[in-house]
């Protein structure tokens, strides 16, 4: 594989730092802001659904987060008490949003490595703002010649990334921590795809079955890619 390869794309939440635990951290104080009304686990599906139907609209990221908390608090308590959780949602977003970036082990290794070696690309989506400053603070930004802050990750999205990149499918390889996001969309236009399980998973990104294709690859972590890729 490592003689067809020209471009290595990395995810960046979840893949080279950390990022849903903060997510969920941030879900769960939610929950408790609205224990009053029901039960955490009937307010995470009712904010599930909620992001669900304004995702179309608002995007990913923590912000589009916060609306739709939002919006969900207004539904679950009727209009009592309302000012309270959209003040505290403000506040805790905006924590969030100010929150230093933390690296995961072997990311910068496996960077450092392969750099000089092969092209390498960001291919992140979410929040554009927000993305920015996490990938300014990671200290990363010198080892990729692309940054690329998707509003998706769908074939389509992938395809305008090759495009810009000038990379045929089959010799891109994509590294990530979403079989749906990273994996998936990457093998339909024939490229190289790498799975980098992350304990905490965000329930719109879990997939379940099994991937059978050739260009698949299953990591145990980011730095068992030197041995495909070295």
């Amino acid at each position: 594989m490592k003689d067809k390869i020209e471009v290595v794309a990395f995810d960046a939440d979840d893949t080279l730092w950390e990022n849903e635990v903060y997510f969920q951290e941030f879900e769960h104080q939610f929950c408790d802001l609205l224990k009053a009304y029901q039960p955490q686990s009937a307010v995470s599906q009712e904010l599930f659904k909620t992001e669900m139907k304004n995702l179309h609209m608002y995007g990913y990221g923590l912000k589009s987060m916060m609306l739709s908390m939002i919006e969900t608090a207004c539904r679950i308590t009727g209009g009592e008490g309302n000012m309270h959780c959209v003040k505290e949602i403000v506040r805790l977003g905006q924590e969030l949003l100010q929150r230093p970036v933390t690296l995961l082990n072997g990311v910068e290794e496996v960077l450092l490595r392969l750099q000089g070696k092969y092209r390498l690309v960001l291919a992140t989506k979410g929040d554009l703002f927000d993305q920015r400053r996490k990938v300014r603070e990671s200290g990363l930004m010198h080892y990729f010649c692309h940054i690329e802050i998707m509003s998706d990750k769908k074939e389509a999205d992938y395809r305008k990334l090759l495009t810009t990149v000038e990379c045929a499918p089959q010799n891109f390889l994509m590294l990530g921590n979403s079989v749906k996001s990273d994996i998936l969309p990457v093998l339909e236009l024939g490229g190289y795809a790498a799975h980098i399980p992350y304990h905490v998973t965000w329930q719109y990104e879990t997939h379940d079955g099994d991937i059978a294709h050739p260009n698949f690859i299953r990591l145990k972590n980011i730095t068992d890619i030197m041995e495909y890729l070295l």
